[in-house]
């Protein structure tokens, strides 16, 4: 397994004074990707422990289904961008086989040692790659994947339009991108009892991780995210064609699908 860390991974540069939102805090941009990344370090060791408390284990059915949408086969080259502790790129790693790729691809280097760590306790190494990178200015040549996915980052990404624009640049013609993020529930009464589970997510982080503001953090975010036609209509701005969407626990999550011409 290859570890591939670019040199220029731009995380600091303020545009012009421009602002933008960390869950409810308007920061500037040059910000935000640290803050990110504190946040990420803080919870890596016990993301996944998290995941399966607050979701009660529904995220490993929603991911599964995400991988059945992505229509990945053998010998293809694929994307798990803001991928951190490995959980797509396992299931990736199986679909390609010997002949194809994988790339397990985050900003936060804490996320990829653990991702890293189980790919090897899995037996998943040949196949797969580790690089650290900002989604807003992808290292790779133009077309180069088959299938770009990216799940529970976007939201986290200073910049989502130029993230989206960057996964098209990347993506092969004929290349499906998926979008995997907590959206806007449809129903008003699902909505209230979602809002109410949620704000307990900071004390169950902070018994478990020892930190609730990163999960304070998670709530805010969540709630700044674009709805599901938002961000249908940012894909397609992006370029990408065909983009629909598939809401998930009636819209708590749900999976966006473009392609490239």
């Amino acid at each position: 397994m290859r570890e591939e860390t670019p040199t220029a991974i731009n995380t600091n540069a303020d545009k012009n004074g421009e602002t933008t939102h960390f869950g409810y805090e308007t920061v500037p941009k040059g910000e935000k990707a640290e803050r990110v990344g504190q946040v990420f370090h803080s919870v890596a060791k016990r993301y996944d422990l998290m995941n399966d408390l607050i979701s009660m284990g529904s995220h490993r059915i929603i991911k599964q289904f995400t991988v059945e949408l992505s229509g990945v086969r053998r010998g293809q080259q694929v994307l798990d961008l803001a991928g951190g502790t490995g959980d797509f790129s396992m299931k990736f790693a199986k679909l390609v086989g010997d002949e194809g790729h994988v790339v397990l691809a985050d900003i936060n280097a804490s996320m990829l040692d653990v991702g890293r760590d189980r790919l090897l306790d899995k037996g998943i190494s040949g196949n797969v790659n580790i690089s650290q990178v900002n989604a807003e200015c992808l290292p790779f040549a133009d077309n180069s994947f088959d299938c770009i996915c990216i799940a529970y980052g976007l939201r986290n990404v200073t910049d989502k339009e130029q993230a989206l624009r960057s996964m098209y640049r990347v993506l092969k013609p004929g290349g499906r991108a998926l979008v995997l993020e907590f959206s806007k529930p449809v129903n008003p009464l699902l909505g209230k009892a979602y809002d109410a589970w949620s704000r307990l997510w900071p004390v169950a982080g902070k018994a478990v991780t020892g930190d609730a503001d990163s999960y304070q953090y998670l709530v805010e975010s969540i709630r700044m995210h674009p709805d599901q036609a938002t961000l249908q209509e940012m894909m397609e701005e992006a370029g990408f064609a065909d983009c629909r969407y598939h809401n998930l626990i009636g819209g708590i999550s749900a999976i966006h699908v473009g392609f490239k011409r």
